[in-house]
């Protein structure tokens, strides 16, 4: 059935817990009082992740200072009241570090969206964004009632695409000069899921039973 005109499905909402590797991540809102701990993180990590994020204008320093924070929220939560997006904040253990956004909401007749993410490098290669990820996927197709989540990775992020390929994302094709990244246009890869691709009992389930989380 068609949407009624300004509705957002699965909006506000908090995700788990998961347990992975000893730690409880959550997922919720992002928070006006977010801006000091999201600057500490993202003026620490620079070098780790501006490589695969859209070109700062301006300088990583300013673009990413708690004082640019109060408007990105507010940017932020005026798309999700909308229904076109879908800003949430991953918390480990009881602490911000990182973002999960689900963007571009297209209700019917596409009801397809695109998934970005971005984790504290003290978090690497311990699984909690695939974590984050999976619950951010079992909402969409289930809560937020859509059919199909994309995902755009340059060739050369090799951690991100790791986490695409545990959850069971397609990759559809190459776009060239795609999008312009850490001061250049970048190609990256087309990677999509749609619902009936979703594994039984779903995405948080299927990590479980690989060995990847538990429930808490």
């Amino acid at each position: 059935m068609p949407e009624p005109p300004g509705s957002h499905p699965g909006w506000p909402a908090r995700l788990g817990p998961l347990r992975v590797r000893d730690h409880e991540v959550r997922l919720r809102p992002v928070r006006l009082r977010d801006g000091g701990e999201w600057a500490r993180i993202r003026l620490r990590d620079e070098a780790y992740l501006r490589p695969w994020e859209p070109t700062t204008h301006g300088g990583w320093a300013r673009r990413n200072s708690a004082v640019e924070w109060p408007g990105r929220w507010y940017l932020l939560r005026a798309a999700a009241r909308r229904g076109l997006s879908l800003p949430f904040a991953i918390v480990v253990d009881g602490a911000l570090a990182g973002h999960v956004m689900v963007g571009n909401i297209v209700r019917e007749p596409l009801l397809s969206a695109y998934v970005g993410y971005w984790c504290d490098s003290r978090f690497a290669r311990r699984g909690i964004t695939t974590a984050a990820v999976a619950m951010v996927l079992d909402h969409c197709f289930g809560p937020v009632r859509l059919h199909r989540v994309e995902a755009t990775v340059r060739p050369e992020n090799a951690a991100s695409i790791a986490v695409l390929c545990k959850l069971g994302f397609r990759r559809e094709g190459l776009l060239l000069r795609y999008l312009d990244v850490d001061g250049g246009w970048r190609d990256h890869y087309a990677y999509a899921l749609t619902a009936e691709e979703r594994p039984v009992g779903g995405f948080a389930a299927k990590l479980i039973r690989d060995g990847r989380a538990s429930r808490v």
